[in-house]
């Protein structure tokens, strides 16, 4: 059986958890090794949000095309939410891609890893798919209702903007010398003709850190939101 794999991350993912490119990579060529797939490609989004649709992706375009020219018979991937938004999604995806004879492997769903070659592997993804969605919306209302408890008391919500620092009351924003010695650049760049990519690379390789504290994650979406924010 002939699979392609499938990995994304979102930039602050890169950076900062274990579910990085390469360990997704890593894991995909191992799992294949493992169940006799020949892996023929590990397609990959970077910085791409998981609730983007899989059809707006790059990458996932790419995948997509990979299949419908009917060049492999299996999808692997690491977890659920590295391809689908929501269960929904996800089942209604699988099941079109059975129809075509295109399985899916997922290595780590709660913790097994399933395949929906079988009558059993295609029971366990609903049923897991459904309770991962469960789980994610408890996250929204535990999030939402600490948000109310927050809005009650006063205080600040949301994140810092780039160019500002918190001040020392918890709730006031207060400018930030450096980081808006950055904006100013940035619109330069921006009034020069440079394209947002452009300005995220040369950010990039100029090492300047991010709001995060990171000097590998500028993107185009960063610096159109900074633009945004300081017209």
């Amino acid at each position: 059986m002939k699979a392609i794999g499938y990995t994304r991350c979102s930039t602050n993912e890169q950076a900062d958890s274990g579910l990085g490119m390469d360990v997704q990579a890593e894991r995909i060529k191992a799992y294949c090794t493992m169940r006799n797939l020949e892996l023929l490609d590990t397609i990959t989004d970077a910085g791409v949000s998981g609730g983007k649709p899989l059809a707006t992706r790059d990458g996932g375009q790419r995948l997509l095309t990979e299949l419908k020219d009917k060049r492999a018979d299996a999808v692997v991937m690491l977890k659920l939410d590295r391809m689908f938004r929501n269960a929904g999604d996800c089942l209604t995806t699988v099941e079109r891609w059975e129809k075509s004879g295109v399985a899916l492997h997922v290595i780590d769903l709660g913790g097994n890893a399933i395949d929906t070659t079988s009558a059993a592997g295609r029971f366990m993804l609903v049923v897991l798919a459904g309770a991962a969605e469960m789980e994610r919306n408890l996250t929204r209302e535990r999030t939402r209702s600490a948000m109310a408890v927050k809005r009650s008391n006063g205080q600040r919500i949301g994140t810092v903007p780039y160019g500002c620092n918190l001040g020392h009351d918890g709730e006031a924003l207060i400018p930030n010398e450096s980081e808006q010695a950055i904006i100013a650049e940035i619109h330069a760049m921006r009034s020069q003709g440079m394209k947002l990519q452009q300005i995220a690379d040369e950010l990039t390789e100029r090492g300047v850190p991010t709001k995060t504290g990171k000097s590998d994650g500028w993107t185009h979406q960063a610096v159109a939101r900074i633009l945004a924010r300081s017209a």
